[in-house]
Order: C-alpha cells, then sequence, then structure tokens
C-alpha cells in the first residue's frame, strides 16, 4: 500500500532512529528505499545493517551527490511500487500511528492526492518547541478536512507552503509519476513546495490535525542554508510565476500582494544592498514586482484592521 523514501546524504547520526520510528508503524504494509546521496559519514554503514529487514526493497547509493533532494524524491518515486508514497526524511521522526491515520484518511474519500498531519518541531538534540508551527489554531480540535485540490491551490499553496515537512505527507504515486519532468528536480531548496502544489492540481488534499510528524531543526537543513543566505527566494520567484500560469482566476489585486511579500522577503534578507538588489531586478523581470507592490502590501497590511473583508493571505487560507 505504501512505499516509504528514506533519502540521505550525511544524517548517518540520525539514520538509524529514523529508520526504527518507520519500522515502529502500526500499518505495516509497506516497502522501505533507502536512498543514499554519495554520503562521506556512516551512513552506509548504517543502511547496511537494515539490508536484510524484510520490508527493506532497495539500498540505492549514489557515486555522486546530485546536489539536490528532489532528484533523490523521484528517484524513489520511480522505484517505488505502492499505492502512496511517504519521503521520510532521514533527519525527522514520526509517531508510530502516522503511517496508520493518513492511510485511513486518503482511503475515506476517493481522487485524495496527499494527505498531511502536523509537525512537532525539535532541536537537534530532541527537544520539542512548544509552537504551532502549522498555524492551524483551533483547527487542531477538528481531526481533519479534505479539499477540492485546485481550490486548496488557489487559495492556500500560493501564499505559501502549507505542508512544512514532507515527512509529514502521504501521496499517491500514480500522480507523482506525471511530475518527472517537473522543474522541480533543478531546484535545491524550494522544489517541495512546487511539487505539493502540482500534486493538488491533481486531486484533493487532506489536513489531519494530529502533530503526528516530527521535524527536526539544526544548522545543516537546506531551508536553513536558503533563510540565512537568500538561495531560496529566486526559487520562490519562478514557482510564483508558475503557479499564476496555472491559477488564471488570480485577481490583479492579489498577484500584487504576492508580490509585495516576495519584496518584503527580500528586504528582510541578512544580505548587502547589491546582492538584495540583485534579487529585486530578478522579481522585476519574472513578475513585475517592484517597490510599489511592497508599499501596497503594507498598506494593506494596516487597512485589514479596519476592513475585515480585505484580503490577507491568512484570510484566503481555506
Amino acid at each position: 500500500m505504501v512505499s516509504v523514501i528514506i533519502p540521505n546524504f550525511n544524517y548517518g547520526r540520525y539514520l538509524e532512529e529514523r529508520i526504527e520510528s518507520v519500522s515502529r508503524q502500526t500499518f505495516t504494509d509497506f516497502e522501505l528505499i533507502l536512498l543514499d546521496d554519495a554520503s562521506t559519514d556512516n551512513s552506509l554503514a548504517v543502511m547496511e545493517a537494515y539490508r536484510e529487514n524484510p520490508h527493506v526493497v532497495h539500498i540505492e547509493v549514489n557515486a555522486q551527490n546530485t546536489g539536490s533532494p528532489f532528484k533523490q524524491w523521484m528517484k524513489g518515486i520511480l522505484l517505488a511500487r505502492g499505492k502512496y508514497i511517504w519521503i521520510a526524511e532521514a533527519d525527522d521522526n514520526a509517531d508510530p500511528e502516522f503511517l496508520y491515520t493518513c492511510v485511513h484518511e486518503a482511503e475515506v474519500t476517493d481522487g485524495v492526492s496527499v494527505c498531511f498531519a502536523g509537525s512537532t518541531l525539535f532541536g537537534a538534540d530532541g527537544t520539542a518547541e512548544n509552537r504551532d508551527a502549522n498555524h492551524w489554531g483551533r483547527r487542531e480540535r477538528k481531526g481533519s478536512c479534505c479539499f477540492d485540490g485546485k481550490t486548496y491551490a488557489e487559495y492556500n499553496l500560493y501564499w505559501k507552503n502549507y505542508i512544512i515537512n514532507a515527512s509529514g505527507a502521504i501521496f499517491r504515486r500514480e500522480y507523482a509519476l506525471r511530475l518527472s519532468e517537473s522543474p522541480l528536480v533543478d531546484m535545491r531548496y524550494c522544489g517541495d513546495w512546487w511539487f505539493w502544489f502540482e500534486m493538488a492540481m491533481h486531486g484533493k488534499v487532506v489536513e489531519v490535525y494530529r502533530r503526528l510528524n516530527f521535524f527536526r531543526q539544526h544548522a545543516a537543513k537546506a531551508t536553513e542554508h536558503s533563510r540565512r543566505f537568500g538561495g531560496g527566494v529566486c526559487e520562490d520567484i519562478e514557482i510564483v510565476q508558475l503557479m499564476e500560469t496555472r491559477l488564471p482566476g488570480l485577481s490583479t489585486y492579489k498577484k500584487r500582494l504576492r508580490r509585495g511579500l516576495l519584496y518584503r522577503k527580500i528586504k528582510r534578507l541578512s544580505l548587502d544592498e547589491e546582492q538584495k538588489e540583485q534579487l529585486y531586478s530578478f522579481l522585476a523581470v519574472k513578475l513585475q514586482g517592484t517597490m510599489a507592490d511592497y508599499r501596497l502590501e503594507r498598506r494593506n497590511q494596516f487597512l485589514r484592521l479596519l476592513n475585515p473583508f480585505l484580503t490577507t493571505a491568512r484570510r484566503d487560507r481555506l
């Protein structure tokens, strides 16, 4: 029923814990695919210790590092045989009920392409952070909710990647196979955002309001590198451009707010002014985003206090 893919690069220190968290799942109808992207630590020794595990069907090791985690995703997807796929990132962890819950929710309704649960953030030392990283608020009491995928893409994913960690989601393999030629394989930071958007455009999306995934935070993560050095902003801009070609019904006002948020993100980066100017220029070329959009977005944030019907990313969210 499920193909579990563990893509790894130099996370040998977490790998055994991750594989054991998969082995402890109460839902047991899964195959396990272990992928290594030319690690230089003890990752291979950890993987080899599981070669005789009855769930393990592939241990694939790259001779050279691909430079993109999403190339590893696609490699695993092409090897997989399950109806659903779980990308269980090597440095994360999971509640034993994760797979059972997500598979059950995905099977209740026809045409589900993605089902994801909430995440608890925890540090490299295993200490959990006590905050709502999922931005659900009272939703956490609701159980679950199923959305039309295209509507979810327009009102949720256009603004941000609400599926904050791949380890917290399962998705339909048959839909993912259609993305083998997707731009995501050339992305280093934000390909997951584009991937979830494309998956939503192919089917329904289910949110499970339980924290069943544990998302490790540490300085080596690609998302952390992107945040500190701005490497992901260009990909953000390209993804918004791609989304707009797939969502022709977006209003001009909404698109201008989105450009304003991108401008604001660049403005807040810890980069020198010359680097920021290069990013502003890229935004202008790709989306015609300017300082005027930033000012509109800032003014919109003030006016929302006076007008409860004014569009904002938070209010637009389903």
